[in-house]
């Protein structure tokens, strides 16, 4: 928990396109993963915002329709430029990041484990059940950084 303020759990679509956007922020910045949202799929911000908060609020709060095939746009940005253990790795590093610099409860940790789970499982769909998901220390793969927070500008 913050020592300056405390942090509340996810409740609500409204929390999730706060946390989205934080997330997205990110991770169109980060020099691993950033190309392949700007320069590999030339992701709209504003057209994916949408469609990946119905994910998260169905996985979350059992509240929206999600009938989109989730694994198919990896699959082509894999085609494109295989994605690593190093990729989801850093996608989880901030994923965790952000949502501990924005929630804490049994939603967020959810979230947080959820979004472990999901990466574990596309890294072995594109690469293979028998794909490396660590590396050896020093060299980035799939370690989450726990400790390390996104906190809000404002």
């Amino acid at each position: 928990m913050s020592a300056t303020r405390a942090l509340r759990d996810i409740g609500s679509r409204a929390d999730l396109d706060v946390l989205l956007r934080r997330f997205y922020g990110a991770a169109f910045a980060d020099p691993l993963i950033g190309p392949f949202f700007t320069e590999v799929a030339g992701t709209d911000l504003e057209v994916h915002l949408p469609r990946i908060a119905d994910f998260w609020e169905r996985a979350l709060l059992r509240g929206a329709e999600y009938r989109r095939d989730a694994f198919a746009p990896h699959a082509a940005l894999h085609s494109a430029r295989p994605l690593t253990a190093a990729h989801f790795g850093r996608w989880t590093q901030l994923w965790r990041a952000t949502v501990d610099g924005l929630h804490e409860g049994p939603l967020a940790e959810r979230a947080k484990a959820q979004g472990e789970r999901i990466a574990l499982s596309m890294l072995r769909r594109l690469a293979g059940r028998d794909a490396p998901t660590g590396a050896p220390e020093g060299q980035g793969g799939f370690v989450p950084l726990a400790a390390l927070r996104l906190r809000s500008a404002a």
